[in-house]
């Protein structure tokens, strides 16, 4: 890209913005078709139990009903690492909630009222509400046959309770902690779970056509929602078509299949398009959660700082099903190990069945709790070593050369000048000192979090008129990726405007494989692939226009929309002249690309069970915060936030800035309200936004930014996915800066007034976790017989 091309983009505006704001917008939920069916779901209302009896003949007969599915018409399970999720409880239910019938009648109220006609009888089994329980030495097993479960990736081990454990070891860490220099820190932490909360629910339209499934769906991973839904009806994939209008926000709740495979199932069956809708309250009971977790840290640090070892056992509540969950276990390394150099390092992370919903992926996903334990963890590592906190940090961060945890090798360096940055944001940002008798707290926290790579293909067709059109199985889920940086990346190599650049809405029968929009992958991987597709399409417009010109190709520029002789301005045609002759003589001009993970090496031998050894695309970010505590309410107040966020190469800044403000007050809520947690009934006690405390307009806090570019990348022109990063710090920065202002031990979230007056009262003891294993691998899977991932 040309620095003058650059200057035309950077501040491109969103072509949807003005339909967005204006309610034009047609997202799924939105959408209906002549002869549409209302369907609805009959879900468990115990958490453990045998089915004895489902009767479906009176519904049936129910006034409207056109369709009753069950188990017995899906039978196939689908899952990421483990195929051990049916769509419908076959004999025993796994959690409140879990789905035993569908129905699809003429109205929603009719659909409802024949669930009522059902006739179901479920015998009470016992359950394990929680990771204590699930973990103890009689626990019933939510997966009696767990060995049974198709292994869809090697590696992790398995046992009893325990659906997927993730390991990492480098180097002699029982020697590390035997060192007679180390002072021996240990913290233990816990979080709770938090709803994702798009104002769009979980929606679908499906029908069935001339033999085949057409799905319409708000989902950040068409390809999934195929291949899932084939699996779990017995289909082949090629009989299945996916699109996705524009998705009403996502945060990773829409990063796995949800209702698509009932109403394909049902749309069949009745020979009519089927609509599913989640209702609030069914989103609030069965969202796939930002799983609660437990973590234990120690490390054997140096008098001088340096940190000789590391050990971490991270306890995550997965639910009845493995899902994400399995795959998230790979997150733990990269981002407990990812922020300072460490000497020996193990690392464990477990994913835990309980009797509850499923947990699964959301914005940075266990990155946000496991950075708030570090960087806790961190400040007590201060506290004890007698080092100030950043100066600790500046002098341990991760720089060029420097080990992860896995043992790859990191480029550049970037943590340690950030650092450097945020003191020059915070001089130009000062804050007065409460003097209500307010207590002040501030604190400096960094994470590491990384772009999820992944394959991704696109196409570009240029049209005749100049313009060019991008096919890619990309979504548009609210972050703007889709309609800005795209359009940019395209139009950048192409020398048009980000307006000429159509963006095509995914679908799975035009556009070849994609992950998935989530992962800060969209720039990245889509937007590698369409910038090989456009750059395909470039080479052959400068070998037309170089024979309409008489010039050689590499003579030739394009920019400006005109295709010219390089240093002779007006010599040449328009993109539109030169497109359209081509199309004429030689046919539609088009480029496909495409893009995978760069497989960045690991150290050999030290990770079992992950899915991701090392980073291709390491993303960095720095927060800080200036907070006041009211030592009569608890109420905690920010006074002021700051944010240095690595992002390669900022290719429209203003939209990185929303991202970043959005992702801080995402976090504020994680931090300080939101907390979603299991009932003895099975069901999550916080059902409604009565009940679930989300920021609201009063907690929005400004927040100052800088962008730090130029750390390597392997993303297009630089770039670095910029959306998912920006949540990683904050209940990491907000712990640290209230322990500061109480002198309290912060080791839980949410920080809500009763838990700070706890904590100012000395009332709040660190949590202990007797079930969590404090060290070596072989006892990390209590009373369960281990198997390896392949067995």
């Amino acid at each position: 890209m040309s620095l003058s091309a650059e200057t035309a983009v950077r501040n491109f505006r969103r072509r949807d913005a003005r339909d967005k704001l204006t309610g034009r917008t047609r997202y799924t939920i939105d959408r209906g078709h002549f002869g549409m069916l209302h369907a609805a779901l009959l879900r468990s209302p115990v958490p453990s139990g045998r089915i004895v009896r489902l009767d479906i003949e009176a519904a049936a007969r129910m006034p409207g009903v056109r369709a009753i599915v069950t188990s017995a018409d899906a039978p196939g399970r689908a899952g990421i690492g483990i195929a051990d999720h049916p769509l419908f409880a076959s004999n025993v239910v796994r959690y409140r909630g879990e789905p035993i019938a569908a129905v699809a009648a003429e109205t929603e109220a009719e659909a409802r009222a024949a669930l009522a006609a059902i006739g179901l009888a479920i015998e009470p089994l016992p359950a394990v509400l929680d990771m204590a329980a699930a973990l103890a030495e009689d626990a019933p097993l939510v997966h009696p046959d767990w060995r049974d479960h198709a292994v869809l990736h090697a590696g992790g081990a398995r046992g009893g309770n325990v659906a997927w454990e993730a390991t990492v070891e480098r180097g002699d860490v029982e020697a590390a902690f035997a060192r007679r220099d180390v002072t021996l820190v240990e913290t233990s932490l816990r979080v709770p779970r938090q709803n994702h909360v798009p104002f769009e629910p979980r929606a679908v339209v499906a029908r069935f056509e001339d033999g085949r499934f057409h799905i319409e769906t708000s989902t950040q991973v068409p390809w999934t929602v195929r291949n899932a839904t084939a699996a779990l009806l017995g289909v082949p994939a090629a009989a299945i078509r996916v699109t996705v209008p524009p998705v009403g926000g996502g945060f990773g709740l829409k990063f796995d299949w949800a209702l698509e495979p009932f109403a394909a199932l049902l749309a069949r069956r009745a020979g009519r398009p089927v609509r599913l809708v989640n209702s609030r309250e069914e989103e609030m009971q069965t969202c796939l959660f930002r799983e609660n977790a437990e973590i234990r840290i120690r490390s054997a640090v140096t008098a001088d700082g340096a940190v000789a070892g590391r050990e971490a056992v991270v306890l995550m509540d997965c639910g009845a099903y493995g899902g994400e969950q399995v795959f998230l276990t790979t997150m733990t390394a990269h981002t407990l190990g990812g922020n300072y150099r460490l000497g020996a390092v193990r690392i464990v992370s477990r994913a835990v069945y309980t009797n509850t919903a499923p947990n699964g992926a959301f914005r940075a996903c266990n990155g946000v709790y496991n950075t708030f334990a570090l960087e806790r963890h961190t400040d007590e590592i201060a506290a004890a070593t007698g080092i100030a906190p950043e100066t600790f940090r500046r002098q341990n961060v991760v720089g060029d050369g420097d080990l992860g945890a896995t043992g790859q090798v990191f480029e550049g360096d970037v943590l340690g000048p950030m650092l450097d940055r945020m003191r020059a944001l915070r001089d130009k940002t000062p804050v007065a000192t409460p003097q209500d008798g307010r207590l002040w707290g501030r604190a400096t926290t960094v994470g590491t979090w990384f772009v999820f790579t992944g394959p991704s293909a696109a196409t570009v067709n240029m049209n005749a008129d100049g313009s060019a059109t991008l096919v890619t199985s990309g979504v548009e889920i609210g972050s703007g990726s889709m309609q800005q940086a795209l359009p940019q990346i395209v139009a950048a190599t192409l020398g048009l405007q980000p307006e000429d650049v159509v963006v095509r809405a995914a679908d799975t029968d035009a556009a070849g494989y994609d992950v998935g929009v989530g992962g800060g992958r969209t720039t990245v991987s889509l937007g590698a692939a369409s910038r090989a597709a456009a750059i395909e399409v470039r080479t052959r417009l400068l070998k037309v226009a170089g024979d309409m010109l008489e010039a050689a190709a590499e003579d030739l520029v394009m920019a400006d929309g005109r295709i010219e002789i390089a240093g002779a301005r007006g010599s040449g045609l328009t993109i539109a002249e030169v497109a359209a002759h081509a199309q004429a003589r030689y046919g539609p001009v088009s480029g496909t690309g495409s893009f995978a993970a760069a497989g960045t090496p690991a150290m050999a031998g030290c990770c079992a069970g992950h899915f991701i050894e090392a980073l291709d695309i390491p993303v960095f970010a720095v927060h800080d915060c200036d907070l006041a505590v009211d030592p009569g309410t608890g109420h905690v107040e920010v006074l002021a936030y700051r944010v240095v966020q690595d992002v390669g190469r900022a290719l429209n800044p203003p939209a990185i800035f929303g991202q970043i403000q959005g992702g801080v007050v995402q976090g504020l809520g994680y931090a300080l309200h939101e907390e979603a947690d299991v009932g003895p009934d099975g069901g999550i006690r916080q059902a409604s936004f009565e009940t679930y405390r989300l920021p609201l307009a009063g907690d929005v806090v400004p927040v100052a930014i800088d962008l730090y570019e130029g750390a390597p990348s392997l993303g297009p022109l630089g770039t670095k996915g910029a959306g998912e990063v920006p949540i990683l710090n904050v209940g990491a920065t907000i712990a640290c800066a209230v322990a500061r202002a109480t002198g309290g031990r912060v080791c839980e979230l949410p920080l809500t007034p009763p838990r700070v007056l706890a904590l100012l009262s000395g009332e709040a003891p660190p949590p202990a976790f007797p079930h969590i294993a404090e060290r070596h691998a072989d006892n990390l899977l209590p009373s369960a017989p281990r198997q390896g991932g392949g067995g």
